[in-house]
């Protein structure tokens, strides 16, 4: 049983964390020089901050099982 959970919190995590925004390339202008977004105060807002809350929130699910089954 806990395990189907964890498989289908494992999926849901791969397809939330594809849905995210790009933000390894404003990480890689930092090296590039391109840093004028570096310091601006830059909010998720709507779909955005759900996906980001809703993959913290399988994520934390997906440890508490796997710390489960483990135990």
């Amino acid at each position: 049983m806990l395990e189907t959970i964890l498989l289908i919190v494992s999926v849901l995590i791969i397809i939330m964390v594809l849905l995210q925004g790009n933000k390894a390339s404003d990480a890689g202008q930092i090296i590039t020089g391109g840093n004028e977004t570096l310091f601006q105060n830059m909010k998720e807002r709507g779909a955005e901050l759900f996906i980001s809350r809703f993959t913290l929130g399988l994520g934390i699910a997906f440890f508490l099982i796997s710390l489960i089954l483990f135990l």
